[in-house]
């Protein structure tokens, strides 16, 4: 058998880079798991694998064994919702590209997305794309995003491709590191990406959440090599992102400026709702979280529980 690395996904195949740089395309044989949860993709992009070459067949193989990962990146599948869609797996890290207009912001998918790098203390960057579109109450709105996230630990860039503003900073994020690259469909990720190694063209479509009248679009992720050293792994842009696989207390976990004030709650296991002596809603009162932050966590822990009603129901 031979070690090597997922480099492209595309459902069925996966694209291996031995670690003597020749590729291999390969498939999978039997079921894998992740912690007995379902998986819609069981191999992701990042992955190091163990493969065994087909008999009679020139540059095909079977992937016999995924090596214990370092950590990965999973979110909930956009069409099943009691699976699991595995991003990407064995990352330095995330690049999370944002715009303040076309499209307008949905600040509330800032917080969704940090919700699935958080379980594993995955360092994120949020970048703020097409600053050239900005005018100065968009400017504002970024300072002030900035000044919310930069905060509680996440790195904030303001980067525009047209007028290669903040490219050189971000190079040095991406520099000598494994980073999954993603956001939301229309922010400019391929443009942004391009333009800072112009031989690196992304081929990901759309990651289409639209389930009615037959529509589908293949899913699938690819890593790239940066020249001036490090990977990208690039993803579909993503429309939307559900909780169905978390509970409450696995979100007030993970919002971190939650987490690190809720040893001062009165309840262990305070939802930081309607209980008395909640450390975070005196947080909040006195400007310590952001009162934002905590609306997108509310708004979160209510689709969860929606979500998952007629679950609790069978279990009662």
């Amino acid at each position: 058998m031979k070690k090597g690395t997922v480099i492209k996904s595309t459902g069925s195949w996966y694209q291996v880079r031995l670690d003597d740089n020749s590729e291999i395309q390969c498939r999978i044989i039997g079921k894998f798991r992740l912690n007995g949860m379902k998986l819609t993709n069981p191999v992701a992009v990042g992955d190091a694998v163990m493969v065994e070459p087909e008999q009679g067949e020139e540059n095909t193989g079977i992937i016999k064994e995924i090596l214990s990962r370092k950590n990965y990146i999973v979110r909930q599948s956009p069409r099943k919702k009691h699976y699991l869609h595995l991003l990407a797996s064995n990352v330095d890290q995330v690049v999370l590209i944002v715009t303040i207009v076309e499209p307008d912001l949905k600040q509330g998918f800032i917080d969704r997305f940090l919700l699935m790098t958080e379980p594993h203390d995955i360092p994120v960057t949020i970048v703020f794309n097409k600053a050239d579109l900005y005018n100065e109450e968009d400017l504002q709105v970024y300072e002030a995003l900035k000044y919310l996230y930069e905060d509680i630990g996440y790195q904030c860039l303001l980067t525009s491709a047209q007028e290669k503003q903040g490219l050189k900073a971000l190079k040095n994020v991406l520099q000598d590191k494994t980073t999954l690259i993603s956001g939301q469909s229309g922010v400019g990720k391929s443009t942004l990406v391009n333009s800072i190694q112009s031989n690196l063209v992304l081929r990901t479509g759309d990651l289409s959440d639209y389930t009615g009248k037959g529509q589908h679009t293949t899913t699938f992720a690819e890593m790239f090599a940066l020249d001036f050293g490090g990977n990208l792994i690039d993803t579909p842009g993503i429309k939307t992102l559900s909780f169905n696989n978390l509970e409450p207390m696995d979100v007030a976990h993970n919002f971190r400026e939650f987490f690190e004030q809720s040893s001062n709650c009165k309840f262990g296991n305070c939802t930081h709702r309607d209980e008395p002596k909640c450390a975070i809603k005196e947080a909040i009162e006195q400007g310590a979280i952001s009162e934002l932050r905590y609306y997108n966590y509310i708004t979160i822990l209510e689709e969860i529980e929606d979500q998952n009603y007629w679950e609790r129901l069978k279990h009662m």
